[in-house]
């Protein structure tokens, strides 16, 4: 009775509460930012417009390696918010007293099944359904009956490596923490944090940069992604 049942398993209240909440501390702040970014735009950008112009010119220089610089600032609002979105969550759990919402499994298979479900509605929209799964069947016709299923099966698995490699590697930083702070609770270890915060950007960037070769091989049939 006092725990629920979802479809990753048995989860208890307590921890439901937690994800929830600093879920929407997580959106909270990424609005705050948004707004504090966009509340009086000037010219010659400073503080906050600064720091988020800085951030959306690397995400599009990032995306313009993958798909080019047209169809990356096509798509840079969705990886973008996105990339703020994980980073700030994945940065919560480092402070003490804080679980990062990416820890849960839940928080990241939703990510997955948004990234997984838009490229490949990008793709059908922007080639045409025929065209689009026609490219599933390989370059090779006799073929076709192999790589179809291959591909479908590849397809699918991406929802599980952008949900569990996100969860895997924020939940074992967690727990790394935990320990760190069980062995020494009154010494600010000041490295092991400044190395938990930079794998914390490291997976924002590891989950954008996938959305954007994700996007480019859907959008691109045409080119060899």
């Amino acid at each position: 009775m006092g725990e629920l049942f979802t479809f990753f398993g048995l989860i208890s209240h307590e921890h439901t509460f937690i994800f929830l909440t600093h879920m929407l501390l997580t959106a909270t702040i990424v609005l705050v930012i948004a707004k504090m970014a966009t509340s009086n735009l000037r010219l010659v950008p400073t503080g906050t417009q600064n720091v988020m112009e800085a951030y959306l010119s690397g995400v599009l220089a990032m995306g313009a390696d993958v798909m080019g610089k047209a169809e990356a600032r096509r798509y840079l609002p969705l990886v973008a918010t996105i990339g703020l979105f994980v980073g700030i969550a994945n940065v919560i759990g480092v402070i003490p007293g804080f679980e990062a919402p990416s820890a849960f499994l839940d928080f990241t298979l939703a990510l997955a099944l948004v990234v997984f479900t838009y490229y490949n509605f990008e793709g059908i929209r922007r080639n045409g359904i025929i065209s689009y799964f026609k490219h599933f069947m390989g370059p090779v016709w006799w073929l076709a009956w192999l790589m179809f299923p291959i591909e479908i099966v590849s397809h699918i698995s991406r929802i599980i490596s952008l949900s569990f490699r996100l969860f895997g590697n924020v939940k074992g930083d967690d727990m790394f923490l935990m320990v760190l702070l069980m062995l020494a609770p009154w010494v600010l270890p000041i490295v092991p944090f400044a190395l938990l915060t930079f794998m914390a950007f490291l997976q924002a960037f590891i989950f954008m940069m996938l959305t954007y070769v994700y996007l480019g091989g859907a959008v691109l049939l045409h080119d060899d992604h």
